[in-house]
This record gives structure tokens, sequence and C-alpha cells, in this order.
């Protein structure tokens, strides 16, 4: 699937608020989006605050606002990468 002229394919996260991630086709999208994650996570660590627990997909579900938004959508798990540090563990 391709976004088209000018167009992208976005992805949100619904417990990490402001953060977003896109690409001009479907894999791409969700290609960037670990480091979407992983640069938001950063973020909200450097700034003196505890990333939010991400929900179970069952747990999304059952939250209005979220089958709301989410309806007519792809939903997929996006892995947050492990920090460098504990990759060389």
């Amino acid at each position: 699937m391709r976004a088209g002229a000018d167009k992208a394919i976005g992805v949100w996260f619904p417990d990490l608020p402001g953060c977003f991630s896109a690409g001009d086709t479907m894999d791409e999208a969700l290609t960037n989006a670990p480091e979407a994650v992983q640069l938001h996570a950063e973020a909200i660590e450097r700034n003196g605050r505890h990333l939010p627990r991400a929900r179970p997909l069952a747990e999304l579900k059952e939250d209005p606002l979220f089958a709301e938004e989410v309806r007519g959508n792809l939903v997929a798990v996006v892995q947050l990468p492990a920090p460098a540090a504990s990759a060389a563990e």
C-alpha cells in the first residue's frame, strides 16, 4: 500500500501521546515506528518523567476512545528497542 503523492501513511501510539511515525508505504511506516518510540521514550526520560505502561491490545480494545479512533485502521504492536547497554549484555 502506497500513500500517494504528497501523503504519508501515519502510525500513532495510543499510550504515547504526541509520538508518531510515518512512511510512504505501510512497510516503511512500520519500519520507522520503533525509532519513533525510542526517541519519544528518551525525551520522556530526559524530562524526568517515566515511560507510561503499554497496555495490551485486549485492554486497548476496551477503551472506547481507542476503539473509535482505530475503527477501519490496521493495528500493529511495536516493540521498544532495547537500550544499547542492555543489548551488549
